[in-house]
């Protein structure tokens, strides 16, 4: 008889110490999903320079019908600086205009920004201590037609 419970909690043990497959047909949580392009391990950042340049090439893919690259023209029609939030998980939280003098090109710029149909790249080890967003600035730079390019990406011209 003890050998018999011998038995019995000894295979409870093992099968207690099993790993369960991920149950099939699952949606991944949003902290699960990356953006397309980026390998299954999530990119994080360096730097805050870095972090702008991958949210930047997000942006750039999602609106590529509304962008335009090479120079710069010399004089920009119009330039907007829009402030983002975001979550530690690349959640978007907010996106406003900080500065524009045209507002067809600011509602063309937070439209670009509300495209991006994915996560940004996560920005909790960016954040400040106890912050709960970390917040940025992006330049979107107009041509005659209202195509962008956004500073971050531009480079020197």
């Amino acid at each position: 008889m003890r050998h018999a419970i011998f038995i019995v909690a000894a295979a409870s043990l093992l099968t207690a110490c099993q790993i369960a497959p991920p149950p099939v047909g699952r949606t991944p949580s949003p902290v699960e999903r990356t953006p397309p392009g980026t390998p299954a391990a999530i990119q994080l950042a360096a730097s805050i320079d870095d972090y702008k340049s991958l949210v930047a090439q997000q942006i750039m893919a999602a609106n590529a019908e509304y962008t335009f690259t090479g120079r710069l023209p010399p004089m920009l029609p119009a330039i907007v600086v829009i402030d983002l939030s975001v979550g530690p998980d690349g959640e978007l939280k907010s996106v406003r205009v900080h500065r524009s003098r045209d507002s067809e090109a600011s509602a063309a710029a937070l439209a670009a920004v509300r495209r991006v149909q994915v996560l940004f790249p996560p920005a909790a080890h960016l954040m400040r201590s106890h912050a709960k967003t970390f917040d940025f600035s992006e330049t979107f730079l107009f041509n005659e037609q209202y195509r962008f390019q956004l500073r971050t990406l531009s480079g020197p011209q």
